[in-house]
């Protein structure tokens, strides 16, 4: 069963603000019931909502539908951070200080088994307060 408690949570956070600093990221860092490690992005030097807004008029081109544009609001699927264009490289750097040197992933969807140490998310903006891109964000 995933867990992760407030502890854990210190644990991996120097790495994690470290992560943030060197990218001009603002952010912050919360568990979510007790399973999930979240990060939190509310302002920085890196275009998300930029990216997400190509990566999406492209896939709407491919499938032929109408492409809406993202209002400072995405979750990252933290499973392929590899796919967010300039984005890509910070994302991946994120996701590996949040799972951290213990982190295990034991999963087994064919027999309905799920055991991993803990569950990561990436939330940019919130559904009240969008991104703030700033190019010249001074941390």
């Amino acid at each position: 069963m995933a867990y992760v408690s407030q502890e854990k949570k210190k644990a991996l956070a120097p790495a994690i603000k470290e992560v943030l600093k060197k990218y001009r990221i603002k952010a912050s860092i919360s568990v979510d019931n007790s399973s999930t490690l979240c990060v939190n992005i509310k302002e920085g030097a890196i275009d998300f909502i930029g990216e997400q807004n190509k990566k999406n008029q492209e896939i709407a081109y491919r499938r032929g539908v109408n492409f809406v544009e993202s209002d400072g609001y995405i979750q990252v699927n933290e499973y392929y951070p590899e796919t967010y264009g300039d984005a890509s490289d910070f994302l991946v750097e994120l996701v590996d200080a949040m799972k951290g040197p213990d982190y295990f992933n034991n999963d087994d969807s064919q027999s309905d088994y799920f055991h991993r140490s803990h569950y990561t998310s990436i939330n940019v903006g919130q559904w009240n307060k969008p991104y703030v891109y700033n190019a010249f964000t001074g941390l």
